[in-house]
């Protein structure tokens, strides 16, 4: 029995002084705790053969007259003795482990990128990941950095671009969050800044203890939404990145997903890329109200047919489509740094079950989809009709996601099909023949989705 009390003692000094290590001490305690009960097992196991001596033998050893039944209860006692202090020990280990691997056993970290374009329901999807509280989630980092970094379109300098945006990505996946100093304008003083792009967006930019009390005098540009902060303090969001168990980020501003590779065979990351598309002709209806100013060419057009589409327009809808579906067709092909790590959804099908989809991507990425999450879906893809807004999350989203056919011209669409039909066959969207055949509630323009979309 002295061999038992002393055990944890050694063992509390030995963890003592591991805690006092680097995170790598962690999977030093878990070695050490397996040799540790593996000599108690063996320990167990020889009291226990002695224990089942006969009766007479253990009163002959010890000079005393025992019967055959206390002999037996006394075998049964010490055996449950040895057996709570073994558990009491493994216990103990565990929970040792346990504070210096961080709270609760959340399993491996994990990696998001929801990557899309404007318009395409990325805000709503986005928040399946900001609901979930163990998640850091950031919404539109990259807005920072376009508009900070000045590339003409096309040739060198939109792969110059891409390459800006991926090492940013890549700082921001691993919770630096330093990173974007560099294109907050105005420059952040103190690491504070009060002009974080859409702040609000992000649960863990808006709790404690990254809101901190807010100062008067101070204007808010991008501000939390249900509460007051004072400026972001970027060392502590970064500090709440590290503390959550997984990061998830999302972005329209990168489409290329070759320009991914790098993330993806990151040993320090464990990335999960999520391209979300949704039909090109909801696309342009979309943009055309929430962006009027840079559509008035398109508007004039549609409803007075004046002159012609200039081709650059045309061209620019056409290059769109066309890099959507590249990165697409290559998450498909499936290369081998590649598998297991894309997923494709349509933003149609997230619209027509958005708890199902949810369950998909959550499953995909290795994440557990918590009761909050299932909460928000259901309160969020039920609102009123007259409640959408623009750039509302909350939709009645078996209502919304082809409202836009029964308003869009039939020439207008058929610029959109004429355009992106290589994108639209890839991802299931049906032509319409006809002005009647779009604006038709029978007629469905949406293919079922395929199996092969979800790795």
């Amino acid at each position: 029995m002295e061999i038992r009390r002393a055990l944890p003692q050694d063992i509390r000094e030995l963890l003592h002084c591991l805690k006092m290590r680097s995170k790598y001490a962690v999977l030093l305690v878990f070695v050490i705790s397996l040799v540790i009960i593996e000599k108690e097992n063996n320990f167990i196991s020889r009291v226990s053969d002695k224990l089942k001596q006969s009766p007479q033998a253990l009163a002959e050893a010890n000079s005393t007259e025992v019967s055959p039944e206390s002999a037996e209860n006394g075998s049964l006692a010490s055996l449950q003795e040895l057996d709570a202090a073994f558990s009491q020990l493994r216990s103990h280990l565990y929970n040792i482990t346990q504070q210096l691997a961080g709270d609760g056993d959340p399993g491996p970290r994990r990696h998001v990128l929801l990557m899309a374009t404007t318009r395409t329901g990325s805000s709503f999807v986005g928040e399946f990941f900001n609901q979930q509280g163990s998640i850091f989630y950031l919404f539109e980092p990259l807005w920072h950095v376009e508009k900070s970094v000045a590339f003409l379109p096309g040739g060198a300098s939109a792969v110059g671009s891409a390459l800006v945006y991926r090492d940013v990505l890549k700082q921001l996946l691993l919770c630096d969050l330093y990173i974007l100093e560099n294109f907050i304008s105005p420059a952040p003083e103190g690491h504070l800044t009060p002009f974080l792009f859409r702040r609000g967006s992000s649960h863990s930019l808006c709790e404690e203890p990254v809101c901190t009390p807010s100062t008067k005098k101070v204007f808010e540009k991008y501000y939390c939404k249900n509460r007051r902060c004072g400026p972001l303090n970027i060392t502590l969001a970064a500090e709440a990145c590290r503390r959550k168990q997984h990061v998830a980020l999302k972005t329209v501003r990168i489409r290329q997903l070759e320009f991914l590779q790098p993330l993806v065979e990151d040993p320090r990351l464990d990335l999960r890329i999520i391209q979300l598309v949704r039909d090109p002709r909801a696309v342009l209806a979309s943009r055309m109200v929430a962006f009027s100013g840079k559509y008035e060419t398109w508007k004039k057009w549609a409803s007075e047919g004046e002159a012609p589409l200039r081709e650059e327009e045309v061209q620019r809808l056409r290059g769109n489509c066309e890099s959507i579906r590249v990165s697409a067709e290559l998450g498909l092909r499936r290369p081998g740094w590649l598998r297991g790590r894309y997923m494709l959804v349509r933003y149609e099908d997230v619209a027509r079950a958005p708890l199902q989809k949810a369950r998909e991507m959550y499953r995909f990425a290795g994440l557990p989809l918590t009761p909050q999450v299932e909460e928000w879906i259901g309160k969020n893809t039920q609102a009123p009709r007259d409640g959408n807004g623009v750039y509302s999350t909350c939709k009645n989203s078996s209502e919304q996601f082809d409202k836009w056919r029964f308003s869009m011209p039939f020439k207008l669409a058929q610029v959109v099909q004429d355009a992106c039909a290589p994108a639209m066959r890839l991802f299931g969207y049906k032509l319409a023949s006809s002005p009647a055949a779009l604006a038709n509630r029978s007629f469905s323009l949406l293919e079922e989705a395929q199996p092969a979309w979800v790795t």
